[in-house]
């Protein structure tokens, strides 16, 4: 259980859907109760899918390229502590990918739920870096079904809350998405800098054995 909420917690503020409700609000306030259903569960849908994809088959693309889960976890950690200062700056949509541009591209598709929603928002490379070490941190098989359990919770709870997305804009407030968010971004941050450091000490120790 106790590993269940550490991955449950550490994906979900990566993640951060509370920060993807002003971006869903606005793309999708011309849709239908039915259309941002759809939308909401097959966001969810994709993101897991990247999620899995990345925690299953990740470790061996960074061995094709011959990257280290060290390197790994340094460049995921930054990756990580940027949109942790993003949140906390209050600069969320743009540090994901999400300009006036892109939101405007959006508009015209007929189906949002992959781009920009599920990547870069939601499932971008701070969330993939991150699951390609838990696999390579959890090599128990049971470990390994918790991850995908937790994972797919997170994705349970991305569906309800893109589903409640305009209710709970006008519930929150713009004050109280922004006071989540960098809530969200201080949790983010240091556990950017959990990853960067194990990293660090990781390639330490192995110099100093060699």
């Amino acid at each position: 259980m106790d590993l269940f909420i550490y991955i449950f917690a550490a994906v979900f503020s990566v993640l951060n859907p509370l920060g993807t409700i002003p971006i869903f609000v606005g793309l999708t306030q011309d849709d239908s109760l039915a259309e941002r259903s759809r939308i909401s569960i097959w966001t969810a849908v994709n993101v897991f899918v990247i999620l899995m994809i990345s925690f299953f088959i990740g470790k061996y693309v960074l061995t094709f390229f011959g990257i280290t889960m060290d390197a790994l976890r340094i460049a995921g950690g930054l990756i990580i502590v940027n949109s942790g200062y993003s949140l906390l700056a209050g600069n969320f949509s743009k540090r994901r990918g999400v300009n006036k541009k892109v939101a405007d591209d959006a508009q015209k598709r007929n189906d949002i739920a992959l781009t920009p929603l599920a990547m870069p928002m939601l499932a971008g490379p701070g969330a993939m870096s991150l699951l390609i070490a838990f696999y390579q941190d959890y090599p128990e098989y049971t470990d390994k079904a918790i991850v995908c359990g937790a994972v797919l919770v997170v994705c349970l709870l991305i569906f309800l809350i893109l589903r409640s997305a305009h209710y709970l804009s006008n519930l929150l407030g713009a004050s109280g998405i922004v006071s989540i968010s960098r809530i969200m971004g201080f949790i983010v941050i240091a556990l950017g800098i959990q990853y960067i450091s194990n990293g660090v000490i990781n390639m330490l120790q192995t110099a100093i054995v060699k």
